[in-house]
């Protein structure tokens, strides 16, 4: 049986068209573009949502590569969401992990346990083309 856990943010109005979400005592300002009637203090949602992937995916990556005292260095996650319209959403979302690694077999073991351990990219892959791939 599952053990029900919640997790709880909240988000705020800060301006006319911005937003501050808080997490514990962690803040992140969102915007719109000016090109979109926003003020551009921060980015918007879709793009905090690429970017909690791969905060998500990159937490999961280097706590299993420490804990195997595997080294890998410069990490870098390239993450692209394809957008659709009527309504607005991602269809599918491309990450491509770029690093300095020396075994390429533990590396995609290591993939595949951040993958599996990512509460973002299990929840995104119920509703979009959800593709990982090692550079």
């Amino acid at each position: 049986m599952n053990d029900v856990v919640k997790v709880n943010v909240r988000v705020d109005q800060v301006g006319p068209t911005a937003s501050e979400g808080r997490a514990r005592e962690h803040r992140v300002v969102m915007d719109r573009p000016e090109a979109k009637g926003g003020q551009n203090r921060g980015a918007m949602g879709g793009e905090n949502l690429l970017m909690a992937l791969g905060g998500c995916f990159m937490s999961n990556l280097l706590a299993a590569a420490q804990a195997r005292e595997y080294d890998l260095q410069e990490v870098k996650l390239h993450i692209a969401g394809t957008l659709t319209s009527a309504p607005p959403s991602f269809s599918a979302v491309d990450m491509e992990i770029v690093a300095d690694y020396g075994d390429k077999e533990a590396m995609e073991k290591l993939t595949d346990i951040a993958e599996r351990g990512c509460i973002v990219a299990n929840t995104l892959k119920k509703s979009v083309d959800l593709k990982i791939v090692l550079a």
